[in-house]
Order: C-alpha cells, then structure tokens, then sequence
C-alpha cells in the first residue's frame, strides 16, 4: 500500500521551528486521554515548546520541581505535558503536593525520578489520576515490582544502553507503555523503536545553539551585501 499524501501547512513565521526527527513517525505511539503521543520533547524552556511539533513535552529537570515551574510550563503549552515531581531528592508528602497540584494544572502525566520507592508510586496511584512514569536507568531495575506498585508507563533513559534496556523490558512485558530517549541519530532512534519503544523523547538543540546558527547566517548575509 501506497503512502497517504499528508498535506502540511506552515506560516511564513512558523517555518523557523524545532522539528523531532521523521523517524519517530515509525513509533506505535502512547494514547493518553484519546490523544496519541509519538515524541516527547525534553525541556524546560517556552521559547523551544512554542516553536517545536512534537507531541507532547517531558518538563523533567535537576531541582526540586517547583509549582511555579509546572505553571509557567503548561500555560505556555499547546500539547499536553507530563511534569516531573521528584522522588529522588524531592520525597515524601511533598511528591503527592506536586504531583496533584500538577494534575490540577491539567498536567496529562507526572514523571518520577529512578530512585523513587515503591511506597511512593503505590501512594501517588491512590490519589491522582492521570498516569504515573517512573525512570527507568539500569537494567537491573525490577520491572515488575514498579508496574505492581502502580506504574503506567516507564520512562527508560539509560544513555547509551537505551535500546536493550527497552529490549529487555519488552520480552518480560509486552503490553507496558515505554516512552525512551532515542540518541543523537536517527540510527539510534530507530534502533530504539525497534527494541520496543512506544514512544522516543527527543532532546533539542539549546536556545543558545539555534540562536548562534541563525546570528552565523546573518552575518553571512551580510558580509554578501
């Protein structure tokens, strides 16, 4: 069978963006609340999640998370977010208080952190109801032991062993939702999906980055004129 023509419409301001790379297409897709998620991308910054076209943003950063953060982060938004709300550092009560203040925000899912107990999952799953993802980093993680606590998806990042920790992970459990990061290329993201990976988690280039590539075109512009 042939491929569908995808019509695609972009505004002469909006051609500028940061776009996930196409194989990602090739992903299955997580559908969370009947909205399918193919790609998720990994940043904190608004000026990058108003101008990318992946699906959905993974707002997971190194501080204790902060409401305000969480709020800046889902108004700027127009696709659905999932918030990180601790468990390694941050614990305790103050995970549950960010993690329903996030699902009051109209956060489509939290994200904790690999060290989280199991304790803390079993805790979340009785008071939110939107889906938990856990960290997944090592394959000596017990897989089993986070889905019977409550895990609905897990988030695999285990830098260059992505792929077979996924692999692993999906021989023991078909049917789990696994959202992981995909690497640098679209080798690896493609090594990734075919592992098992429902849906990959693109890291963008900084602000920096795309800011010093266009200032470089200016100048070549103007060093024509």
């Amino acid at each position: 069978m042939e491929d569908k023509f995808l019509p695609e419409i972009d505004g002469n301001l909006r051609k500028h963006m940061v776009r996930v790379p196409k194989v990602i297409d090739q992903a299955s897709g997580i559908r969370i609340f009947g909205k399918l998620i193919k790609s998720l991308v990994f940043t904190t910054d608004v000026a990058i999640i108003r101008n990318c076209n992946a699906n959905a943003v993974i707002a997971v950063y190194p501080f204790t998370p902060q409401p305000i953060i969480t709020h800046a982060i889902i108004n700027c938004s127009d696709v659905p977010v999932f918030c990180g709300v601790g468990g390694g550092t941050t614990k305790g009560p103050r995970v549950l208080n960010l993690a329903e203040d996030a699902e009051f925000q109209g956060a489509v899912g939290v994200v904790l952190n690999a060290p989280t107990p199991n304790e803390t999952i079993l805790y979340l799953k009785e008071r939110i109801d939107i889906p938990i993802a856990i960290t997944v980093v090592s394959e000596r993680t017990d897989i089993a032991a986070r889905i019977n606590a409550g895990a609905d998806i897990l988030n695999v990042s285990g830098a260059g062993k992505t792929a077979e920790i996924v692999k692993q992970i999906r021989e023991e459990f078909p049917n789990i939702p696994i959202m992981a990061t995909g690497g640098p290329t679209e080798e690896s993201i493609l090594k990734t999906i075919e592992a098992g990976a429902n849906a990959i988690t693109y890291t963008p280039p900084t602000n920096g980055e795309i800011f010093k590539k266009l200032m470089n075109k200016y100048r070549d512009e103007d060093s024509i004129i």
